[in-house]
């Protein structure tokens, strides 16, 4: 082979490094798009907005499940991991959408949720039968204490304990979630090959990467000792609202536990038999989710990247918190690969939770757009939709369901997405929607800020494109992060590129100082100050600031 075929085959060959830096769109499938008029989106529907999403210049998607399932909660309960519900279409649908967002040039991510099933899955139904059949151990199982009750205090998310009780076998199942989700187990090692044989499959079906449901969630202490008390001080709502107990306990036993980390390795080793399959795990713990993340990402055996909790904070997000954040997370995960957002399937939008005005939403998306990470954006989050108002007879998700009225569940932020106003259901289905459509919403769809240049929909689509063209804020190093009152600042560099970025994260006008050095304005379409000649910056509010260094 000669020299010339040699750098062919290399240029040919796929950027296995596609994942770092890069703009993930979430799509929450059963209200992204219904081709079928039934009220519930499908993987058609998802094929047919292909357009808009590369529209976006986002480089990836990540579905939300949508394999077989009983639907307690909503694609989250697996009953079989190698199939597509029919709620949502067809393994050939799936095939089709794969193809269509590929030819757009958009990679697939998918949702697997591997730490629990439903307990309709034919593993569990097996596994509940007896102790004794060849499934008897792929879930946490446990006696009663003396006395009839739980093994141990370990409490779900869903509220109250984390054991069920199952008549036919005379013990509890552990479940951190639903009782109709049985949490596996992973300390046997079938159970392991069974969902690595399960990735195996979407992966030879062309899936080019995994968002890993609560990755830390695993493996369960094996001696299944009690959690401790966690200090009032020490508590907060990040992963469950404050009205929940779980926030009560610290999960030292429950979750995070050693042995997780062979078996991640054992999943990176899977995936690096493929060209260029990456992965990012969601670690679900308030305390200790910075930690996690670097011990889950360090080396070439962990996941590429994890994706934290700190900016789903409901706390607005200021300056200082952007340092301290970055601050922990250059400690715990030096060489550790995070990956942001502001908004999901499972917490309020954060137009609404962080009480944004349009120029706020704007300055933030700004600053998450120059940030050393990858990003996700939810979908919807691009039209700055707020959280919709949904009344307690159309609630659907059980968590908010237990917990309301003080916690309203996730159902908020799962109304579908509104794409024109040429019905009540905003173009999302042309029947009656699983979840009412936000009539806030209404007058924010995509065909209405099309036509809107100021809209916020232009306005992700220029920091997208301005991170994509400049290969600091989307590869680099992030350097010199510090707050200047509300004026956060940075600098990224990236083989020979180092860019200055400065946002003012306030409704007050700000000023600062260039730092040493030649410095050329970029960003301007933006709206990005500049400098004046004595290299004074006036930012008004929520104005960002780039600069390229000469």
């Amino acid at each position: 082979m000669t020299q010339m075929d040699t750098e062919i085959t290399a240029a040919m060959a796929p950027d296995k490094d596609w994942w770092r830096g890069a703009v993930i769109y979430q799509i929450y499938p059963r209200s992204f798009q219904d081709s079928t008029g039934n009220g519930i989106g499908d993987l058609i529907g998802i094929t047919q907005r292909i357009p808009y999403i590369a529209s976006l210049g986002v480089d990836a998607i990540w579905i939300s499940p949508f394999f077989t399932s009983p639907m307690k909660d909503f694609g989250y309960d697996v009953s079989n991991y190698c199939d597509v519900d029919p709620m949502f279409g067809t393994l050939d649908d799936f095939d089709a959408l794969v193809a269509a967002a590929h030819d757009k040039g958009v990679k697939v991510m998918i949702d697997l949720v591997l730490s629990h099933t439903s307990d309709q899955h034919p593993w569990f139904r097996e596994s509940r039968k007896d102790r004794d059949n060849a499934k008897a151990d792929w879930y946490v199982w446990a006696d009663p204490k003396p006395d009839g009750t739980p093994p141990n205090n370990w409490l779900s998310i869903f509220g109250g304990s984390g054991w069920q009780w199952d008549a036919r076998r005379e013990q509890y199942y552990l479940h951190n979630f639903l009782t109709s989700q049985p949490d596996l187990n992973f300390h046997s090692a079938q159970v392991q090959d069974a969902l690595l044989d399960a990735t195996r499959f979407w992966l030879e079906r062309g899936v080019d990467g995994f968002r890993l449901d609560t990755i830390n969630f695993y493996f369960a202490d094996k001696m299944l000792r009690d959690n401790p008390a966690l200090p009032p001080e020490r508590r907060n709502d990040t992963i469950a609202p404050s009205v929940n107990p779980y926030n009560h306990q610290e999960h030292l036993f429950s979750k995070n536990q050693p042995e997780n980390l062979a078996f991640l390795a054992r999943f990176r080793a899977l995936l690096d038999q493929y060209p260029a399959a990456t992965c990012v795990g969601e670690v679900g713990d308030a305390q200790r989710g910075l930690e996690l993340l670097g011990t889950y990402t360090a080396g070439e055996t962990g996941v590429h990247m994890c994706y934290a909790f700190e900016f789903l904070s409901p706390d607005r997000l200021s300056a200082q918190g952007v340092v301290e954040t970055m601050t922990r997370l250059e400690a715990a995960a030096p060489d550790g690969w995070a990956c942001w957002a502001f908004s999901n399937h499972d917490v309020v939008r954060h137009a609404t939770r962080w009480n944004l005005s349009p120029q706020a939403l704007c300055g933030y998306t700004s600053m998450m757009g120059a940030l050393r990470g990858s990003l996700c954006l939810y979908q919807g989050e691009e039209l700055g939709l707020p959280e919709a108002d949904v009344a307690f007879d159309d609630l659907q998700d059980p968590y908010g369901i237990e917990f309301w009225p003080e916690f309203k569940g996730r159902d908020g932020c799962r109304t579908p997405m509104v794409w024109e106003l040429s019905n009540h259901n905003g173009g999302f289905s042309t029947g009656k929607a699983w979840l009412p459509v936000g009539q806030a919403h209404l007058t924010r769809s995509v065909a209405a800020q099309e036509s809107d240049p100021c809209a916020p929909l232009h306005h992700y689509r220029r920091v997208l494109a301005f991170r994509r063209a400049h290969p600091a804020l989307v590869k680099g190093t992030q350097t010199q992060t510090q707050a200047q009152g509300d004026v956060l600042q940075f600098q990224r560099s990236h083989e020979g590129q180092t860019i200055f970025c400065a946002f003012n994260m306030s409704d007050r006008p700000a000023v600062l100082q260039m730092p040493a050095g030649e410095w050329r304005a970029i960003g301007t379409e933006l709206g990005g100050a500049t400098a004046d000649a004595l290299g004074g910056v006036h930012l008004d509010q929520w104005q960002p600031c780039f600069a390229l260094k000469r």
